[in-house]
């Protein structure tokens, strides 16, 4: 799989709007996941970018980002580190009904709004 990073942010963009969509349908597992895939693949655009390689087959939003030797803002920091540990939960529930009520309307919201912001950095890191 050879993609451009211009194609790994395209798919980015995608992500957060199925994260959206998602979201306005209160599957908010799935979205929350879906903010990760779109942080992720930005990540993966920037390694290619930077490093001129494919990036590795991970899901670690903080491995990544390291590799690419980013300095992730204060203000997303912890941020990311959160969603990264998301990612394993929300991939593989092992109660999805019990998941599904940890996850409030306002939580997720924070979350979308986080991933605008953090894809938004990412950009002009290109």
């Amino acid at each position: 799989m050879s993609k451009r990073p211009e194609e790994w942010f395209r798919q980015a963009d995608y992500d957060l709007k199925t994260a959206q969509v998602l979201y306005e349908n209160a599957r908010y597992i799935h979205a929350v996941f879906m903010c990760h895939l779109c942080i992720e693949k930005a990540l993966k655009g920037l390694y290619y970018k930077k490093l001129d390689t494919m990036p590795p087959r991970s899901h670690n939003l903080i491995f990544l980002s390291e590799r690419i030797g980013l300095e992730v803002p204060a203000t997303l920091s912890d941020w990311f580190f959160n969603l990264n540990r998301l990612s394993v939960l929300t991939r593989y529930p092992d109660d999805l009904h019990e998941m599904a009520g940890s996850y409030s309307k306002d939580l997720v919201r924070e979350m979308l709004e986080k991933t605008g912001e953090a894809l938004q950095w990412l950009k002009t890191e290109l």
